[in-house]
């Protein structure tokens, strides 16, 4: 090859170049001047959009802002609520538990009571006056009718101390007793 024929071919090779780069610049010259007048109106568009729904956001974050204050007093409403029910609870347990107590007391004392009338009714059945007057079961009984804590006739208080109090001296009558001291049993 003949060195003007090279350099022919290389300005043709450079001719083919540069035109080809030319077409690219040209068409991307083209997509940009579309974007440039295209661009422009979707973004006047998108910040027309953007303005129009500026006061509906706007009224709705200052929605959310308020219902978020109302949650937070719903919150702290509730947070004390439960404090005052859970010292509440505290409170009626501790009332309970002394109410227990008494009752236990009340109960242990009217099953003493109650016991004690059992025997001394068993006693007196079975014929051991005497000997019955003597025991502590008698005296628990004599206290019992002594102090007016069993609801009964005056008559028949009068009738169990004396028997009681009496001792061995005393004429029994005994089945009269033993009815007192049933219906005493009967009312504890």
């Amino acid at each position: 090859m003949n060195p003007i024929r090279k350099v022919v071919t290389l300005l043709q090779d450079m001719q083919h170049k540069v035109t080809s780069e030319g077409e690219k610049e040209k068409e991307l010259y083209e997509k940009f001047m579309c974007f440039c007048k295209t661009g422009t109106g979707d973004l006047a568009a998108s910040i027309a959009d953007a303005e129009a729904k500026m006061p509906e956001l706007t009224s709705e974050i200052t929605a959310s802002e308020e219902k978020l204050e109302q949650s937070k007093a719903d919150l702290t409403q509730a947070q004390a609520d439960r404090a005052a029910a859970e010292e509440a609870m505290k409170e009626a347990t501790g009332i309970r538990e002394k109410e227990a107590a008494a009752f236990a007391a009340v109960k242990a004392e009217a099953d003493t009571n109650t016991v004690a009338i059992a025997k001394a009714i068993g006693a007196l059945e079975k014929g051991m006056a005497g000997s019955f007057l003597q025991t502590e079961t008698a005296q628990v009984i004599r206290n019992l009718a002594n102090d007016g804590k069993i609801d009964m006739a005056e008559s028949d208080r009068q009738d169990l101390v004396a028997f009681l109090s009496q001792g061995s001296q005393y004429a029994p009558q005994s089945g009269q007793v033993t009815g007192i001291l049933k219906e005493m049993g009967d009312t504890m």
